[in-house]
């Protein structure tokens, strides 16, 4: 049964291993150079503030490194819709399963063969180029401290492989139920998506109990943020230490009462350049307060959603499981 499953399905597995071989060796040179170079510039900065530097150091990877995240938060859902729904609806648009079915192979031991050959293998993968963009990537996630957005988050550690177990058995299932690749291609891609934008919106916010705490506003972390409303609302704030910032209030004085229609914050807003914005803010010694999810709990994060679409996973295996026991055809 293996090697039957292998002889259907040679022909993306060859071309699969060959995209695997590339990326792989590009992560390996761009991790060397990134490793290599955040050496260079921490012998230079001789033990003195590297701040600065070390931003320079993430700005000239930044693009590179962003893009492999983007590819890697993808690639389970292209793994799902183009390895996981043919699997097995391929075969009855073909007619092939009546063939093994009469054979001394039972349906539930076609299913777990091709579930564990075809998905496991892309899990494998994706696994390894997890693994080797968090070693490549790491000194620049370090250096920004962004673990916890939502594409970072995505792309490290122990979640895309949960992604892509789950993107690969969620095919499967869905091929099971609609007997047709391509509906079950479109609907692959659809469950998957609606998954993935749900859980960070609506579910990971809540693996723990947000903290609240104040953060004071300094230049660099005003010059930092990626709005400021013209009445103290604010976006984009990025704390030192990286931890997740779920929500932030406008920007408030040191008594707690918001400072958007007050008379200086104006004249800063309206009368300052950009380079002396930050300054002119800063200045009134301002905070806002912030609901967040400290940095330290990255990797329970991280535990938490994997077990969440391993979970899933099992469910759509049983699924799966229960629609191959009740046809009769």
């Amino acid at each position: 049964m293996i090697r039957l499953t292998w002889r259907q399905f040679r022909t993306q597995a060859l071309i699969g291993l060959a995209a695997l071989l590339l990326l792989a060796g590009y992560l390996l040179l761009l991790g060397l150079d990134i490793h290599h170079a955040q050496q260079d510039v921490l012998a230079h900065c001789g033990g003195r503030d590297c701040a600065g530097p070390l931003g320079a150091f993430a700005d000239r990877y930044r693009l590179r490194t962003d893009l492999l995240d983007y590819l890697l938060l993808v690639l389970p859902a292209v793994l799902g819709v183009f390895c996981g729904a043919p699997l097995v609806a391929r075969e009855f648009e073909g007619g092939t399963h009546r063939l093994v079915w009469n054979q001394s192979i039972t349906r539930r031991r076609w299913l777990a063969v091709k579930l564990a050959v075809v998905g496991g293998s892309c899990t494998v993968a994706v696994a390894l180029v997890a693994l080797l963009l968090g070693w490549a990537a790491g000194p620049v996630l370090a250096v920004e401290g962004a673990r916890f957005e939502p594409v970072a988050f995505a792309s490290h550690g122990p979640a895309p492989v949960a992604y892509t177990a789950f993107a690969s058995v969620l095919g499967a299932t869905l091929g099971l139920h609609l007997r047709r690749t391509v509906p079950a291609m479109a609907a692959t891609l659809a469950v998957f998506v609606a998954v993935q934008l749900a859980v960070p919106a609506l579910v990971r916010p809540h693996y723990r109990e947000p903290e609240r705490t104040r953060v004071q506003l300094t230049a660099p972390i005003v010059a930092n943020l990626g709005k400021i409303g013209t009445y103290g609302d604010i976006g984009g704030l990025r704390v030192p230490g990286g931890p997740w910032v779920i929500d932030t209030s406008a920007i408030l004085d040191e008594t707690g009462a918001p400072v958007g229609h007050t008379d200086w914050f104006q004249d800063c807003m309206d009368h300052s350049s950009l380079t002396d914005l930050p300054g002119c803010l800063a200045d009134h010694r301002i905070h806002v307060e912030i609901t967040q999810q400290p940095a330290g709990r990255y990797w329970t994060f991280q535990a938490v959603e994997s077990a969440l679409f391993a979970l899933l996973t099992a469910t759509a295996v049983l699924l799966a499981a229960r629609r191959l026991r009740s046809r009769v055809d």
